[in-house]
C-alpha cells in the first residue's frame, strides 16, 4: 500500500485504502467505516482542486466516516499519484476537468466491484476545479443523490480574465449552458464572497439557473462566507473551514438519509 496519509487520525488511516482504478490509471483514496462490517455504505465521490491531492481533506473524510458514510477521493489528471506538472498549469484547467469527468462512470463501476459500497447512494462533489468536474458530469444522465460544491463555478464565462478560459471548451461544456439533461437533485454550494480566483457571481448565476428550473428550489442552496482569511479567499475557507466541513457533512448525510454526527474539530 502507498502510504500518503500524512496527518490522518489513526482511526481514519485504519479505514483507508489506496487503490488504482480504471485499468490502473486513476489513483483513489477509498475510505470505508470499519464499523460497517459487511454492510454496503453510501459514499461521497470527491474531487480536489488544482495543484493539491486527494489526501488533503482528512477533516472532511473523518467526519463522514464517523457518520457511517464512505468516501472515494480521486487524484485529478496530472495530480498526486499521477503527477504531470504540465496538467497543473492554470491554462489547462478545463482540459483537465473534462478528462476527469470522462472517467467518472468507469470509477463508479470499479468502486462497485470492490464491494462494501452502495453505488446507488452516492453524493458527488468537489472543490474549485474538482467542483467543475462534478457539474460537468451532472449535465448528463446520472443517479447521484446530491452534489456538494465548494469555491467553484458553473458559469465558466465569469472566468474570462483567468488563464483557464478557453472559448472552445466553454462553448461546448459550460454547465450553465447545458442544463437540458440536468436531473434535479439537492445541491449545496459553499463560497467565499471575496474569492479572488473564482468570483461568487458566476456560481450564484449557476445556482439561480438550477433553482429556476427546479420543482423543489428549497433543496438547492448557496452559502457565501464573508471574509475568511484564507489565501486569496479561495483555499480552504480559512477561519470558516470547520463550519464549511460541518455544513458539508450535514448536507451529504441528509442526501443519503444518514444522521450526521455531532460537530467535532478535526
Amino acid at each position: 500500500m502507498v502510504d500518503l496519509s500524512g496527518q490522518f487520525a489513526a482511526s481514519l488511516k485504519r479505514a483507508s485504502r489506496w487503490v488504482k482504478l480504471v485499468d490502473g490509471r486513476v489513483p483513489a483514496l477509498v475510505i470505508r467505516p470499519i464499523e460497517a462490517g459487511d454492510q454496503a455504505v453510501p459514499f461521497l465521490l470527491w474531487f480536489h482542486g488544482r495543484t493539491v491531492t486527494k489526501e488533503l481533506d482528512s477533516g472532511r473524510y473523518l467526519r463522514l466516516m464517523r457518520a457511517g458514510v464512505g468516501c472515494v477521493a480521486i487524484d485529478l489528471p496530472g495530480h498526486g499519484e499521477r503527477l504531470d506538472p504540465a496538467l497543473q498549469d492554470g491554462a489547462r484547467t478545463l482540459e483537465m476537468v473534462l478528462a476527469a469527468a470522462s472517467e467518472i462512470d468507469a470509477i463508479l463501476g470499479e468502486v462497485g466491484a470492490l464491494g462494501g459500497f452502495d453505488t446507488a447512494r452516492v453524493v458527488i462533489g468537489g472543490m474549485s476545479a474538482g467542483g467543475m468536474v462534478a457539474m460537468v458530469r451532472g449535465c448528463r444522465a446520472h443517479s447521484f443523490s446530491g452534489m456538494l460544491l465548494e469555491a467553484t463555478t458553473g458559469d465558466w464565462r465569469g472566468q474570462r480574465a483567468r488563464p483557464m478560459y478557453r472559448e472552445e471548451f466553454v462553448a461546448a461544456h459550460n454547465p450553465i449552458d447545458h442544463l437540458d439533461h440536468w436531473r434535479e437533485i439537492p445541491v449545496l454550494a459553499l463560497h467565499a464572497a471575496e474569492d479572488e480566483w473564482v468570483a461568487l457571481d458566476g456560481q450564484r448565476r449557476f445556482i439561480d439557473a438550477l433553482k429556476a428550473r427546479a420543482d423543489h428550489p428549497e433543496r438547492i442552496a448557496l452559502h457565501a462566507y464573508d471574509h475568511t482569511g484564507a489565501p486569496h479567499e479561495h483555499m480552504g475557507f480559512g477561519k470558516m473551514a470547520a463550519d464549511a466541513k460541518e455544513r458539508g457533512t450535514a448536507f451529504v448525510c441528509g442526501c443519503l438519509g444518514v444522521r450526521a454526527p455531532p460537530p467535532a474539530q478535526a
